[in-house]
C-alpha cells in the first residue's frame, strides 16, 4: 500500500485493511515458538499490548462508525503503530522475529498514513540532540511523543515512535536498555520543556525516578540525577517533591559513590538547599555529614566547593555544626566560638573537650582559629563557660603548634595565678589549669617560658596542698623543666630550697603509682648534680631502704626502677658507709637479677643506672668485695652488657670489668707452683694463654676465660665511639709488665691491631689515643708485629707528631723509633 492508495480510503477502510495485515501477523507471532520460548517480560508486555489496541480495533469496526469518529479511527492507527514500534524495540536485541519485515512495513503504512492526515513527526537527527555525546540514540519529540532511533540495531531510517505513557512504563518496568533510551527521550522532553508539570505529578515522575535510582546501574543513575536537576530547576513544587524525606534518604546514598556520582548528587543537594525542610532533613540522614566531610576534602575542586556550600548551609544547626566537627570540618564550630551565643559557646567548648583527636586535628583546629576564643572564654566568661574551655584548651594543649599559641595569648599568667588561687569557687579549675602547664612544660621550646617565670619552687610548695590528679601534674611539669639542660639554675635553687625532701615522702606513695614515679624521677633528676656527700647529707639510710625496696618489688614498673636505680647509682662509689648499707639490704643480687631477665625492650636506662651500680661492687682495692660480686654472677651480666646493651651501658660494663681485671695477675695459680706438683692436674682449658697460669672467671676474674675479649673488640671495631676509652683501659689489663708479650699475641690472633690504630686517626677522645699509643707500644715491642703493622701504623703516627695532642708526643716518638723512623736520641720532641 502507497500513500497514493491510502489518499482514496476512508479511515474505516484504511483501518480495515491494517485489521487485515494485523491478524495474520499476530497469528504468527504466536506460533512463532523462539518468542514463546522466550522468558522476557518486555517482549511479553509488548505483544500483550499489542492485541489489546487490535481487539478495541476490531470492536470500534464493528460498531457503527459516523465520519465524526474519523479522528477517533486515526488515534486507533496511532496507536496500532506505536504497539508494533514496541514490539519491535522490545524484541530488536533477544530474537529475530519472523515476521519482522511485515511488521515493520505495516508500521511504515501506519506512519504513513498518520503523515496524509498531516500529524508528521519531527525526526531530531543525533548532532541536534542535547544529548548527542550518548551513543544510540536520536531524539524526536512533539506533544508529549518522542522518535527514537537506536543506531547500529535497526536501519538509518528506522525509527520507533514512544509518548510519555511509553516513557513512564519503561523508566518503571524497563530493562537497563529500554530503560537507557527512556531516560534519554525523558531527558530531552524536560530540558526542551515538552512535559508540564502536571503531567510530571501526574505520573509520579519524580517518585518512579528516584525508585530507579535506588536499584539502577551507575550509567542511569547518573542520568536521572541529572533529569532530577533539570526538574528542580524548572519549577518549584518538583523541589519540594524531590525534598521529600524518603527520596533524600535515596539521594544521599549517591554521595558515597564513585566521583561523577558524587559530584551530581552534591549538585543536587545544593539546589535543593534553600528548601528548608531540606536544612532539617538531610542532617538527619545518616552518614550524610561525613560523607560531605569526604566530598570536601576530595580532589574534586567543583564537588568540592558545592559540598562546602551545602555544609555551610547546614551549619546554622548546631548540632550539624558539631557532627561536622566529629567528621573533622571544624569551620563551623569555630565560627560559633567567635560569634555564636554563650551557650553555644559552650557547647563547642564541651564537644572540643570530650572529641578524641590526633595531633593533626588538633592543630588543624588550632590553624582554623579555636585557641583565641577558648582562651577568651577562659578569662572573661563565667564559670561554666572557664570550666569548658580550659578542657577545650587542654585537649588542644597536647599539640606542639597549640601550645606556641597559648604561650601568645598569654594564658600561662593566668594559669599560675589559678593555681595558686584559694577562691573555692575556681577550685575545680586547678585540675585542667596544672595539667596544660604540664603540657607546655613539655614542649621543648614552651618550657622555657616555665623556666623564666622561676615557678618550679612555687609548684613544689604545692605538692602537699593540693589533690592527687594535680600532683601528677605538677610532677609532670616539674620533671619537664628540671630536665633541661639550660634550668641548671633552676635545680641549683629547687636543692637549697628543700625539693629533696619535700619530694622523700612521695616515695612511699602506694595508692597512686604516677606520683611516686614522678617524684622518683624528680629527685633522680636533681641528685645527678649532687656532688660528694651533698647527696648522702639528703638522704637517711631509711631512704636508701625505701629506694632499695622500690627496685626490688614485683609490683614496681622499669621506669620507676630505672629512677630508683639511678638517685643510688649518684651515690659517691668511694662511701664504704653506702656500700654496707647496700650488702646490708642484699641489693647486688637485686641488680644481677635484673640485667640476667633483661631483653631487648627492657628500658636502656634500667640497665645504664644497674651497671653503674656494679663498679661500686667491682672496686680492685676490695678484693673480697670483688669476690662476692663474682659469686653472684656479675661477670656473666657484664659481657652480657658488652654484647647487647646500650653504648653507654658497655662502657659501664668494660669499666667494672677492668676493675675485676686488675687482680687477675695476682689471683692465678701459676702452673710452676710447687703446689700444684702434690695436686691433681687441672683440666686443659683452664690455663690461661695469657697469665700464663690456671685461671677461670669464678676464681682470678679472668676476661679471656669469661669471654670477654670478643666483644671489647667488637666495641672498637663499631660506628659508636663512647665506649672506646673503657674498652681500651679494659684490654691493657692483659699487657702488664708480666704478660705483655702474650697478651699481644693474643691482641693479633683476635685482630685487635687495625681497630686500635684507627682509634688514633678518630681523634675523639685524648685518654682513648693515649692508651692506645701505650698498647701499640706494647704490641711493636715484637718485631713481627712491627713487620706486619708498622706501614699501615706510620702513616698515623707522622701526623700525630706534626699534628696532634703535645702530650702524646713522646709517647708517638718512642713508637716512630720503634719502627725506626727516628733515632732513639732525637731531640725532635
Amino acid at each position: 500500500m502507497d500513500s497514493s492508495h491510502l489518499e482514496y480510503l476512508s479511515p474505516q477502510e484504511q483501518l480495515s485493511e491494517f485489521i487485515e495485515k494485523l491478524s495474520s501477523i499476530l497469528t504468527e507471532l504466536k506460533d512463532d515458538k523462539r518468542v514463546i520460548m522466550i522468558s522476557n517480560p518486555q517482549i511479553q508486555k509488548a505483544v500483550e499490548s499489542l492485541e489489546a489496541d487490535f481487539r478495541r480495533a476490531k470492536a470500534l469496526l464493528k460498531s457503527k462508525i459516523s465520519p465524526s469518529h474519523d479522528e477517533h479511527i486515526e488515534q486507533v492507527i496511532q496507536n496500532l503503530a506505536r504497539a508494533l514500534g514496541l514490539v519491535l524495540f522490545a524484541s530488536h536485541d533477544v530474537v529475530e522475529i519472523t515476521k519482522k519485515v511485515e511488521i515493520e512495513a505495516l508500521r511504515k503504512e501506519m506512519m504513513m498514513k498518520m503523515s496524509i492526515v498531516d500529524k508528521p513527526n519531527l525526526i531530531m537527527s543525533s548532532d541536534e540532540s542535547e544529548f548527542s555525546s550518548y551513543d544510540s540514540r536520536g531524539i524526536v519529540e512533539e506533544d508529549d511523543r518522542i522518535t527514537l532511533d537506536i543506531n547500529g540495531i535497526m536501519e538509518e531510517d528506522d525509527s520507533i515512535t514512544l509518548d510519555v505513557d511509553d516513557v513512564v512504563v519503561q523508566i518503571k518496568y524497563g530493562d537497563d536498555e529500554l530503560l537507557k533510551c527512556a531516560l534519554h527521550a525523558l531527558n530531552s522532553l524536560v530540558l526542551n520543556h515538552m512535559i508540564t508539570k502536571e503531567r510530571v505529578h501526574h505520573e509520579d515522575m519524580i517518585p518512579v525516578l528516584f525508585n530507579r535510582l535506588s536499584s539502577s546501574k551507575m550509567d542511569h543513575r547518573l542520568m536521572i540525577l541529572r533529569i532530577l536537576q533539570s526538574l528542580v530547576v524548572q519549577d518549584d513544587e518538583h523541589k519540594e517533591k524531590t525534598a521529600e524525606m524518603g527520596n533524600l534518604s535515596i539521594l544521599v546514598k549517591s554521595l558515597g559513590r564513585d566521583l561523577e556520582e558524587q559530584k551530581e548528587a552534591v549538585g543536587l543537594l545544593v539546589s535543593l538547599s534553600d528548601v528548608a525542610a531540606v536544612k532539617r532533613r538531610v542532617g538527619r540522614i545518616q552518614g550524610c555529614i561525613v560523607m560531605l566531610v569526604s566530598i570536601f576534602n576530595g580532589d574534586d575542586q567543583m564537588a568540592s566547593y558545592d559540598a562546602a556550600n551545602l555544609l555551610n548551609s547546614l551549619s546554622g544547626n548546631t548540632q550539624y555544626a558539631l557532627h561536622m566537627a566529629e567528621a573533622r570540618y571544624f569551620k563551623p564550630l569555630v565560627h560559633y566560638l567567635n560569634q555564636g551565643s554563650d551557650m553555644s559557646k559552650i557547647l563547642m567548648a564541651t564537644a572540643v573537650s570530650r572529641m578524641e583527636l590526633t595531633d593533626q586535628n588538633r592543630a588543624n583546629l588550632g590553624q582554623a582559629g579555636a585557641i583565641e576564643p577558648l582562651v577568651k572564654m577562659f578569662t572573661t566568661g563565667n564559670l561554666e563557660a572557664k570550666q569548658s574551655s580550659l578542657n577545650a584548651l587542654l585537649n588542644l594543649s597536647a599539640s606542639k603548634a597549640n601550645v606556641q599559641c597559648l604561650i601568645k595569648s598569654g594564658i600561662v599568667a593566668t594559669l599560675l595565678q589559678l593555681l595558686f588561687s584559694v577562691t573555692s569557687v575556681l577550685m575545680t579549675l586547678r585540675e585542667p589549669a596544672s595539667a596544660i602547664l604540664a603540657k607546655i612544660a613539655a614542649q621543648s621550646e614552651a618550657g622555657i617560658v616555665l623556666v623564666k617565670h622561676d615557678v618550679a619552687q612555687q609548684m613544689i610548695s604545692l605538692l602537699h596542698l593540693t589533690s592527687p590528679v594535680i600532683q601528677c601534674h605538677l610532677l609532670e611539669a616539674l620533671n619537664a623543666i628540671a630536665a633541661r639542660p639550660n634550668a641548671s639554675k633552676v635545680r641549683r635553687k629547687m636543692k637549697e630550697n628543700g625539693a629533696v625532701r619535700l619530694l622523700l615522702p612521695l616515695l612511699t606513695e602506694s595508692r597512686n603509682t604516677k606520683i611516686r614515679n614522678g617524684a622518683l624521677n624528680l629527685i633522680y633528676v636533681l641528685s645527678n648534680d649532687m656532688q660528694g656527700g651533698e647527696l648522702m647529707e639528703q638522704l637517711e639510710e631509711t631512704h636508701l631502704n625505701t629506694l632499695i625496696n622500690v627496685v626490688s618489688s614485683s609490683s614496681t614498673t622499669d621506669d620507676e626502677r630505672a629512677a630508683a636505680v639511678g638517685i643510688l647509682s649518684n651515690f659517691p662509689v668511694s662511701d664504704k658507709n653506702v656500700t654496707d648499707i647496700f650488702m646490708k639490704a642484699n641489693l647486688l643480687p637485686i641488680l644481677v637479677s635484673i640485667l640476667t631477665i633483661s631483653t631487648p625492650t627492657t628500658p636502656r636506662l634500667l640497665s645504664e643506672n644497674v651497671a653503674v651500680v656494679l663498679i661500686r661492687f667491682t672496686l680492685p682495692s676490695d678484693k673480697k668485695l670483688q669476690h662476692f660480686s663474682v659469686e653472684n654472677g656479675v661477670i656473666n651480666v657484664l659481657v652480657k652488657l658488652l654484647t647487647c646493651g646500650s653504648i653507654v651501658a658497655k662502657c659501664r660494663a668494660a669499666t667494672s670489668l677492668a676493675q675485676l681485671s686488675q687482680n687477675s695477675l695476682s689471683l692465678r695459680k701459676s702452673r710452676k707452683s710447687r703446689w700444684f706438683s702434690c695436686a691433681p692436674p687441672h683440666p686443659t682449658d683452664a690455663f690461661c694463654v695469657v697469665h700464663d697460669g690456671h685461671c677461670s672467671t669464678r676464681s682470678t676474674f679472668c676476661l679471656v676465660k669469661a669471654g670477654a675479649v670478643p666483644p671489647l673488640v667488637q666495641i672498637l671495631q663499631g660506628n659508636e665511639r663512647e665506649a672506646d676509652e673503657a674498652s681500651l683501659n679494659c684490654l691493657a689489663t692483659l699487657l702488664h709488665d708480666e704478660i705483655w708479650e702474650n697478651g699481644s699475641n693474643l691482641f693479633v690472633k683476635m685482630s685487635c691491631v687495625q681497630p686500635i690504630i684507627k682509634i688514633l686517626e678518630e681523634e675523639i677522645s685524648l685518654k682513648a689515643q693515649e692508651k692506645s699509643l701505650w698498647i701499640l707500644e706494647r704490641i711493636f715491642r715484637v718485631e713481627a708485629y712491627r713487620v706486619e703493622y708498622g706501614e699501615y701504623a706510620q702513616v698515623v703516627l707522622i701526623d700525630l707528631a706534626q699534628n696532634g695532642d703535645s702530650l702524646l708526643k713522646p709517647t708517638v716518638a718512642k713508637l716512630l723509633a720503634q719502627l725506626e723512623l727516628l733515632q732513639p736520641q732525637s731531640s725532635y720532641f
